[in-house]
């Protein structure tokens, strides 16, 4: 695996920048420290920043040579709501949220690539490192193509990675077309009729028709979809009275929905509030359905995935780049940018003992050993795309 001499003798500078971003967290639209933190170190490699974006993302840019041609690399910089659990000596020191997704990482990787490109200057083009804000939660990918991010800063193709702790650490996983799925909710309101628990004639049960409803949306996938087309439909959460000699007004069912392909995922909403109304109904009863679409699937265009693919195995060799064969369940923002631009997104192994715990975990923890194999690919690949002639 190359790493170039100046990754290698930054690795103690991008150690101590990953701690502090990972010891100072902020939820998506509310990265302020962040942001600040990383347009201060992008002006003093000499990249043209720029602030604002989203609320708080930060664009990069670098110009070298007389090329035309530009490339788009981008890293998420959010953080959870979680309370974090790791006991580290830099850990958050605020109380309830944490990186526990690796955008900690992401970002000290990107940024250690720009101190190297800065450096070296091996390339002929424009190279617009953008610092993503609120992937997690609000879809700040979908903000800033709303903003007009490539019509101010043009790129030809973007790119993105994601470490995993499920992978081999050094893997590289790629997949041309679907990667991540598109994720949906939708919220069912059971209206019944409440009263005493001793009294059930009196009154319009919502949780025997919840359950009802519960148990036939788990048709929906096994009897409504084709089984070749991947899909989820989960019940996270089921909300319904106080006590035992009560039986209340309405229950609540929270449903999580997940797909690839377009079709199949308006056919989910339409069983999802058929069944609900439906069955409902037949209990006397009636149903209402918010159904919120969230982030549309991530599919990868195939020249980007194959150029990552070939750059990926002369850095690391063939024994360490993989095509999944199954495309994740989990979501991801980077697809409303792959909408707008040609590119692809792909995931870095950080398992090495096989007790790494997963991403959005308490007690995740990014990989450090990572920061060079990541900061030195992104380097290489913004290098092989914007050739010096």
């Amino acid at each position: 695996m190359k790493l170039s001499s100046s990754i290698d003798n930054a690795m103690p500078d991008l150690v101590a920048i990953r701690h502090d971003l990972h010891a100072h967290p902020e939820l998506g639209l509310e990265e302020t420290r962040t942001s600040a933190f990383i347009a201060r170190h992008l002006a003093e490699l000499g990249y043209e920043v720029t602030t604002g974006l989203s609320k708080t993302g930060v664009v990069g840019t670098l110009r070298n040579g007389s090329g035309s041609r530009s490339i788009g690399i981008r890293a998420d910089i959010d953080a959870l709501p979680i309370l974090e659990e790791t006991g580290l000596g830099y850990a958050s020191k605020t109380p309830g949220l944490m990186h526990a997704c690796g955008h900690d990482g992401h970002t000290t990787m990107l940024l250690g690539a720009a101190r190297a490109l800065a450096e070296r200057r091996n390339f002929d083009g424009t190279i617009h490192l953008i610092f993503q804000p609120a992937e997690e939660i609000f879809g700040g990918a979908k903000i800033m193509m709303d903003e007009g991010l490539f019509e101010k800063f043009p790129c030809d193709a973007v790119f993105a990675l994601h470490n995993e702790p499920g992978l081999p650490f050094g893997q590289f996983a790629l997949r041309e077309g679907p990667i991540m799925a598109a994720v949906d909710e939708a919220r069912i309101t059971v209206h019944g009729r409440g009263g005493h628990g001793a009294e059930p004639q009196e009154t319009a049960d919502p949780i025997v028709c919840g359950a009802s409803i519960i148990m036939a949306l788990q048709s929906i996938v096994s009897r409504n979809i084709h089984p070749m087309d991947p899909s989820v439909v989960t019940v996270g959460a089921f909300h319904a009275g106080s006590a035992s000699n009560i039986i209340p007004e309405r229950a609540e069912i929270v449903v999580g929905i997940r797909s690839f392909d377009p079709g199949v995922r308006d056919e989910l909403e339409r069983r999802i509030r058929m069944i609900a109304e439906a069955q409902a109904t037949s209990f006397g009863m009636r149903a209402t359905v918010d159904y919120l679409r969230s982030y549309d699937a991530t599919i990868n265009h195939k020249a980007e995935t194959d150029f990552v693919r070939d750059l990926a195995v002369r850095f690391a060799g063939a024994d360490k780049v993989i095509d999944l064969e199954r495309p994740f369940m989990g979501s991801e923002d980077f697809a409303y940018m792959l909408q707008e631009r040609p590119g692809t997104y792909f995931f870095l192994g950080s398992k090495v003992s096989g007790e790494e715990k997963p991403l959005h975990h308490p007690a995740y923890n990014f990989n450090d050993d990572l920061l060079p194999i990541g900061a030195a690919f992104w380097t290489e690949l913004a290098e092989a795309y914007l050739p010096t002639r």
